[in-house]
């Protein structure tokens, strides 16, 4: 049996539904199996590293006072937190192997400055002190389907109303194609619902490569509506769990897939199914992230199975777009072409935000 043939260590049956998870469903379901079930290793990327390690800074910047939460304060953070992250995981180190002589490590730390020091210009921490931050959480729906996924930041009103806040580190997409970041808002908007039996008032998608900010406050009706699409979403998964029917979904994000070597789009083989086809799905006890409290920490108050193709993309449509943002589109298109459901009415208000004075 050859390398490509052989049932990867540790392949899962699906337990639970992520945000990203999801997507990676929709953009291509044997992407989600080479992640989900047969967990194969992906090789680091800059631009997501950078994201993880402004995250990071923007997180521990709350540690501080409130008069404290400067932007030379902020970007002080940096050194220490890359420090961190390497030590938690050695593997990023080999983005700069070949950098001798640090040249491109050093532009690399100061982009993630510019990201650090953009997102002054859109919110002011000093006038924020967030409920939640980093928060992960988890729910299991009344069809027995448990969504989870962690949150970047929870604030709370005096009065009561919650806002979702994440961080992007890429740019915004055009409007077009907003639905698919804001499917993600809305997953972490049902699962806060179902959990505190409170709507959150407003989504926040704060977008640190462009300098912009995307709202969305949504209504019942929009909840409901991404309830049955993350049912009918994983009554897909669990068909092609029990079959082994994981079929590839060309798109111009295949270029970044460091999965091409096993993907019958570029002449290779996948891994043997390591599950067992026509038995029942199988639930297993999920593992929660290591740097995730064993215990869901409580939030204070205070369909289709079958995806459309999306359009396919010139080279000059591409420019010089990073995979972050094509990923964006993409997700927005396959969101968005969905045929609504019967009944959904109601929708939220979604309003670009002015930068903080």
């Amino acid at each position: 049996m050859s390398t490509s043939e052989q049932p990867p260590v540790g392949a899962r049956t699906p337990t639970s539904l992520s945000p990203s998870r999801a997507s990676d469903f929709m953009q291509c379901p044997l992407l989600y199996r080479f992640r989900v079930i047969d967990r194969l290793p992906e090789k680091p990327s800059e631009a997501a590293t950078r994201g993880t390690l402004v995250h990071a800074v923007l997180e521990r910047l709350f540690d501080h006072p409130a008069v404290e939460r400067t932007a030379p304060r902020a970007k002080a953070l940096i050194p220490g937190q890359w420090d961190r992250l390497l030590e938690s995981r050695p593997e990023l180190g080999e983005l700069f192997a070949e950098d001798a002589e640090g040249e491109r490590l050093s532009r690399w730390l100061v982009e993630a400055e510019r990201l650090v020091e953009r997102w002054f210009t859109l919110e002011d921490p000093t006038r924020l002190e967030p409920a939640e931050r980093e928060l992960f959480v988890e729910t299991e729906l009344d069809s027995g389907l448990r969504l989870r996924g962690v949150i970047d930041r929870i604030d709370v009103a005096p009065t009561g109303e919650v806002r979702i806040v994440d961080y992007k580190t890429g740019k915004a997409p055009r409007p077009e194609y907003s639905e698919g970041a804001l499917f993600q808002m809305k997953f972490y908007a049902l699962v806060i619902w179902r959990l505190k039996q409170v709507i959150p008032r407003r989504l926040q998608l704060v977008y640190l490569g462009s300098g912009d900010v995307l709202t969305y406050d949504p209504v019942e009706a929009d909840l409901l509506r991404v309830e049955r699409k993350l049912l009918a979403l994983w009554e897909a998964i669990r068909l092609a769990t029990e079959t082994g029917d994981w079929r590839p979904r060309p798109t111009k994000l295949c270029g970044w897939c460091d999965h091409q070597a096993v993907c019958p789009e570029f002449g290779g083989t996948p891994p043997a199914y390591p599950l067992e086809i026509g038995g029942p799905v199988r639930e297993e006890t999920p593992q929660v992230r290591a740097d995730s409290p064993a215990e869901v920490p409580q939030v204070r108050a205070g369909s289709d199975a079958e995806v459309p193709q999306v359009r396919e993309r010139t080279l000059e449509e591409i420019g010089e777009k990073t995979r972050e943002e094509i990923q964006e589109e993409v997700r927005g298109e396959i969101v968005s072409a969905r045929p609504p459901e019967s009944g959904d009415s109601g929708q939220g208000r979604m309003d670009p935000v002015q930068p903080a004075p």
